[in-house]
């Protein structure tokens, strides 16, 4: 992200206009970087390709991805199975229910 000319730094006004929008939606603080493994994750539980997850977060191998998401899906795929639902909070940092 590139910075405007007295703006400062592109990633710190990301960085505090995030924190402020998750201050003001009462949720808690997580890094604006959490939101791509969140995504990641939700995608591979909703049975997306992983090869599809690759090009989405631009990795060069699939190997990347799947050495980091490999334990999600095994994860999901374990839940799936048993019926049982999940009992861990979400990953995007939202209250549970």
């Amino acid at each position: 992200m590139k910075a405007c000319s007295g703006c400062g730094s592109g990633s710190t006004n990301l960085t505090r206009t995030f924190t402020t929008l998750l201050r003001n939606a009462g949720l808690r603080r997580i890094r604006f970087h959490d939101l791509r493994h969140s995504t990641a994750t939700l995608l591979l539980e909703q049975g997306v390709e992983l090869v599809v997850i690759k090009e989405l977060l631009g990795h060069a191998h699939i190997g990347v991805t799947a050495g980091v998401y490999a334990h999600e899906g095994s994860a999901s795929s374990a839940r799936r199975n048993c019926g049982s639902p999940a009992t861990a909070s979400p990953t995007w940092g939202g209250a549970s229910p």
